[in-house]
């Protein structure tokens, strides 16, 4: 998902940078702790990477990018390392194939966590000593890890619902409870129209493809109060939904169809795997696990639309992206129902919103120069924008500006839909 193209040097205290930058690292190891070296080994799918390999990747990224490229006379810890946990940085060279990342057993996940100590001492000895344009790096590697610990937790929950026995990552008992279990009322509210400004304009990080700043032209439109919620689904599944061809967008038909889609993923009758294990529905709680076409069908037998993404961005604005169902500390996250209030709710965290908007730059648009440069511009055909977060998306991490995006058929992270509609 992204580097930037107008990289400053940062202004934080050292300090404050390290500290970032320890507490993002530890974390990480926090969300595998329980996890078996089989369990952090095994790949799911191609669109899902081990455990283990999102450890590796992420300190791939500030061995390479930091030290290697920063702290003369730095040499790798393991030479071999670049093939296997390079991502897809065409400037890095080849790399080991992504539908196999789950074939490889070495090296182990406490060899992978040395490894990580190892960089992780090395940078905080070098912190100091390097220049600004390695801090802006180092800034860059912490989001960059932020986002695949939301990736992580996401990837190991599709592994784990494939095992028929239905193993937790965390045991019940630990688990997260919704914070209110009541059912909020969806309202209408009225979204800025006419010009807006939209995109990343300040001086704080942002990653490329969420600027240049730039304006918009909004019609006359309301927002949905909150996201659709999994008894709402249930009432479009009652209705048939997912056999209403005129519902559906033909692409989106063609993938129900072929893959005999009839609720989002991970339900079962009235349960759904969580991290936590099965567990019953709860219909209050935001609906997940659902695609753009399953969005774009539910809006169409709502009789509504998804928003777009500057109507979204253009609502958000004056909101707290730091508030609402976010992670915090490890733990087998859910969303979870909000209570009833005025306005709009939950728009950062809990699911990632679709919007009806391609993923496609915005005007200006200029990918930065090197390898980092591949982290957003080269991604921006055939996929579609996410906004607001999940509640595996770590606090602190999200804009207003910030632009997530996946292909329509994807439906494994933690996606959901707020309607809109013209008036």
């Amino acid at each position: 998902m992204a580097s930037r193209t107008d990289a400053r040097p940062t202004t934080e205290p050292l300090e404050s940078l390290a500290q970032r930058f320890a507490a993002t690292r530890r974390l990480s190891l926090d969300l595998v702790a329980t996890l078996s070296d089989a369990d952090a080994s095994a790949q799911s799918m191609p669109d899902a990477s081990p455990a283990k390999w999102h450890l590796a990747h992420t300190t791939w990224f500030f061995e390479t990018f930091i030290l290697r490229d920063h702290l003369p006379g730095y040499r790798p810890f393991d030479d071999r390392y670049a093939y296997l946990f390079n991502s897809y940085y065409e400037a890095e060279g080849p790399r080991h194939a992504r539908p196999q990342r789950g074939l490889l057993t070495r090296p182990s996940l406490a060899d992978i966590c040395i490894w990580r100590a190892h960089v992780d001492t090395a940078v905080q000895t070098a912190l100091p000593d390097l220049p600004p344009a390695a801090h802006i790096l180092i800034e860059l590697g912490i989001q960059h890890e932020q986002q695949h610990q939301e990736l992580l937790l996401t990837d190991l929950k599709h592994l784990f619902a494939q095992n028929p026995l239905g193993p937790a990552v965390w045991k019940a008992e630990t688990a997260i409870a919704s914070e209110v279990a009541q059912f909020s009322a969806m309202k209408w509210i009225e979204g800025k129209a006419g010009i807006v400004s939209i995109g990343h304009g300040g001086d704080g990080f942002a990653f490329d493809c969420e600027g240049p700043r730039h304006d918009a032209l909004l019609p006359p439109h309301v927002l949905a109060s909150r996201p659709v919620s999994n008894g709402e689904w249930q009432q479009f599944i009652a209705d048939g939904g997912y056999h209403t061809p005129s519902l559906w967008l033909s692409d989106g038909w063609a993938w129900v169809q072929g893959e005999n889609i009839d609720a989002p993923a991970y339900w079962d009758g009235d349960r759904y795997f969580t991290l936590a294990g099965w567990r019953a529905i709860d219909p209050a709680a935001p609906v997940t696990h659902i695609s753009f076409y399953e969005a774009d069908a539910f809006a169409s037998w709502a009789g509504a639309r998804l928003p777009t993404e500057f109507e979204w961005e253009a609502a958000a604005a004056t909101l707290d992206p730091a508030a609402g169902q976010q992670l915090d500390t490890a733990g087998p996250v859910q969303p979870a129902a909000f209570p009833d209030d005025a306005g709009l709710q939950q728009m950062f965290g809990s699911v990632w919103e679709w919007t009806g908007s391609a993923y496609r730059p915005y005007p200006g648009f200029r990918a930065a120069p090197g390898a980092v440069g591949e982290y957003n511009g080269k991604f921006m055909s055939g996929q579609f924008v996410l906004r607001g977060g999940s509640c595996a998306t770590p606090r602190g991490h999200l804009r207003p500006a910030y632009r997530n995006f996946f292909y329509p058929h994807q439906r494994w992270q933690f996606t959901g839909v707020r309607l809109a509609k013209d008036f």
